[in-house]
């Protein structure tokens, strides 16, 4: 399996779009630092994901959403595509 995430930073609220055939050990390296795009602002948490069959499938998916400047565009694209979100408190 592979997955297209969006993680979204703790300190500014910004989303980072990527894809991964391990997410687990993917959010933890965004939140060692050991990605020079996301390292400035940790704390990231999950917000979003979706699981494919293949890595291509994946990839496609991710390119899409990073064509999608706005965040409501993102969001809204998410919803439409069936991707599971993290349910926020409050």
């Amino acid at each position: 399996m592979f997955f297209v995430y969006i993680i979204e930073s703790e300190i500014n609220k910004r989303y980072y779009i990527g894809q991964t055939g391990n997410l687990e050990e993917r959010i933890e390296r965004h939140n060692k630092g050991c990605n020079l795009s996301t390292k400035a602002f940790i704390p990231w948490n999950l917000k979003w994901w979706k699981e494919f069959d293949t890595r291509s499938e994946a990839i496609k998916t991710e390119r899409i959403l990073k064509g999608l400047k706005k965040r409501e565009s993102i969001e809204k694209y998410l919803i439409m595509n069936n991707f599971r979100g993290v349910a926020q408190p409050g």
